[in-house]
């Protein structure tokens, strides 16, 4: 059975400007339901998301709450959102589903205890500290920290490569019967210890653990929903061009002209995946999908 893997980004979810109320996530998440309704009828379908935002605001409940309750480490926060953002997924799709049903599944993804990016943490998490505070918690609890020069100091954590899907016989079994959300913040960071799994504080790319789990499905397509309808040239300039279709050379090629944070993850994922992938964004997604709009890189 063919697969199509879909990872939603994060304005499935939270807009700008917004608290990430449930109330506020369930109602983005019904647009992007409705948006997705040309998918939601293909059999072996998988989604993924992101859970910045989410994970960004566990942390922060997590330090206010420190004297009453102990705070978890980084890869639980991950898990817990996973279950979060799965619930409110399951609670939107359900009715589209015409009878098929949602199954989320707690996703464990493996790295290299020895990956370089565990000495060079850059992915941005949790608030914001105080000068003050920073130097407490890099002395206390070890972390690393990095200024911000308008807002303060925040954490910074390593985002290892994805190298396993724990999970990828499982998603695929329940794939064949129902929508599967799987991966949710590019998963839960592990590293293997004889025959256990230890969980480490790291931050996976979402794209790149999607292009992994649809490598592992065979899936026949691979599409990426982000904030903008197509790849551009030139982004963001008055010359900028959209890009309908690139060859994986071409795509090579642009990748250094790509904002590293932004569009590259997304381009990288499409080569590292190897079939077709689809990137656009839900208003221009029906189109994309008949092949008048979004960027398919072959």
């Amino acid at each position: 059975m063919s697969a199509t893997v879909v990872a939603l980004g994060g304005n499935a979810l939270m807009r700008p400007g917004e608290r990430g109320t449930a109330a506020e996530q369930l109602a983005n998440l019904r647009r992007a339901v409705a948006a997705l309704q040309p998918l939601l009828r293909e059999p072996g379908l998988v989604l993924t998301h992101g859970n910045g935002p989410q994970v960004g605001n566990e942390l922060l409940r997590q330090e206010r709450a420190a004297e009453e309750a102990p705070p978890l480490p980084l890869w639980l926060a991950v898990a817990q959102t996973q279950a979060e953002i799965g619930a409110l997924m399951s609670v939107e799709l359900r009715p589209a589903l015409e009878g098929r049903e949602p199954a989320c599944v707690l996703t464990h993804v493996r790295v290299a205890a020895d990956d370089p990016a565990f000495d060079r943490p850059t992915k941005p998490i949790g608030p914001f500290y105080s000068a003050e505070q920073a130097e407490t918690l890099e002395r206390e609890r070890g972390w690393t920290l990095v200024s911000d020069a308008n807002r303060g100091h925040r954490r910074v954590v390593p985002s290892p490569m994805p190298l396993e899907i724990v999970e990828l016989e499982v998603i695929r079994r329940l794939s064949e019967t129902a929508v599967v959300i799987a991966c949710g913040g590019g998963g839960i960071p592990v590293v293997r210890r004889g025959e256990r799994l230890a969980g480490v504080d790291a931050v996976i790319d979402k794209d790149r653990a999607s292009a992994l789990l649809a490598r592992g499905l065979e899936a026949q397509r691979l599409v990426v929903l982000t904030e903008v309808p197509a790849v551009f040239r030139n982004f963001g300039e008055p010359g900028q061009e959209e890009i309908r279709a690139l060859s994986a050379a071409e795509a090579e090629q642009l990748l250094p002209t790509l904002a590293e944070g932004s569009m590259r993850p997304k381009v990288e994922a499409a080569l590292a995946f190897g079939r077709e992938t689809l990137i656009t964004n839900f208003e221009a997604l029906e189109s994309a999908l008949r092949g008048d709009g979004g960027t398919r890189i072959a």
